[in-house]
């Protein structure tokens, strides 16, 4: 009975005070650490941005190309090159 009664006490405290803190700091680090990209997330971003800044030199190459080949290729039908300005 005496082995009971010491066991008891610890157990309790352990369920209302330690596991639920426990169990509040573990998920608490996992959020934290999943906010951060990784290294080959960051990577990936980096590739993509650079992917997106060539694109962006060739459609104004190719914009410019139109534009002194065809000046009035922006024009929808109906509309003036003026209307857009």
């Amino acid at each position: 009975m005496e082995f009971w009664q010491f066991m008891v006490v610890p157990t309790v405290l352990f369920i209302v005070i330690v596991a639920p803190l426990w169990i509040t700091m573990h998920y608490r680090s996992i959020s934290r650490s999943s906010r951060s990209l990784s290294q080959e997330d960051r990577e990936t971003v980096e590739h993509m941005l650079e992917t997106v800044d060539k694109l962006t030199d060739r459609i104004e190459t190719l914009e410019s190309l139109l534009d002194a080949d065809h000046s009035d290729w922006r024009a929808k039908p109906g509309r003036s090159n003026r209307e857009e300005e």
